[in-house]
């Protein structure tokens, strides 16, 4: 994925910093937000309920300004975003697919918790990883540009993030698990991969797609379940495959 302006204005974030230096993917806080805000809420009405009224539970002012900050960075809780603005119209479609749903948008607009993606995909089912075998691929490509401090702290928000999302598991010792992947899912995969300029058969052998973790033929299963519901237009003919998005409108730059 290259960096454009219109990957930019879409929602997707490039560099080397992000969220996962400091907190992991704040699934509580998201869903709490969301639960509580109106689907036609602004990045204004969500700043005032987090600051002002708190409704998050933080203990200050600084941890409350910190945790907005944050979910803007990682979500960008704007219906300016199309990215975001597309999460927001699918979490209320089911409970059980927020997580990865979250994961999606993260993953699009955290560098850090992006480049963690191949390491957990190429784990094996029950695949023991240790949190140094993630700290070493942080510093795979420059190994003096964290201290070991940061290292460990990286890692640890990394596997938290991957454990709210089902995709590891445990406690102490964290071993790869399976998601359970939704038809939403798929659809909002197939909407990224259409953002970065895929389409056809591309879309499902995208990143994107590839984060979900299913087989071909479960993808286009679970395309068939979403175009039924109405997320995307969906039709396979053999080998030809059409994707579109009714009602989603893509930024052009």
């Amino acid at each position: 994925m290259e960096p454009s302006e219109t990957l930019i204005q879409i929602g997707f974030k490039f560099g080397k910093n992000g969220v996962h230096s400091a907190r992991s993917m704040m699934i509580e806080e998201l869903s709490l937000l969301l639960f509580s805000c109106p689907e036609t809420a602004t990045r204004e009405d969500y700043e005032k309920d987090i600051v002002e009224f708190n409704i998050l539970h933080k203990p200050t002012e600084k941890s409350r300004k910190l945790t907005y900050r944050h979910l803007v960075d990682l979500y960008g809780i704007s219906l300016d975003i199309p990215l975001f603005k597309v999460l927001r119209k699918w979490w209320e479609l089911s409970d059980d697919s927020r997580a990865i749903l979250a994961l999606q948008l993260a993953v699009a607009r955290d560098p850090i918790l992006r480049g963690s993606a191949e390491l957990i995909l190429n784990l094996e089912p029950g695949e023991h990883i240790s949190r140094e075998t993630v700290e070493a691929h942080l510093a795979k490509d420059d190994p003096d540009r964290f201290s070991p401090a940061s290292l460990k702290s990286f890692a640890q928000n990394i596997n938290g993030t991957w454990i709210q999302a089902g995709y590891l598991t445990g406690k102490a010792k964290k071993y790869r698990a399976i998601p359970k992947v939704t038809y939403i899912h798929v659809a909002y995969a197939l909407f990224l991969a259409h953002c970065n300029g895929l389409s056809g058969q591309r879309m499902f052998d995208s990143f994107w797609c590839k984060l979900l973790n299913q087989d071909k033929s479960r993808l286009f299963e679970l395309a068939h379940s979403a175009s039924l519901r109405g997320l995307i237009n969906f039709k396979q003919a053999s080998e030809v495959v059409e994707v579109t998005f009714p009602n989603i409108e893509i930024p052009k730059v």
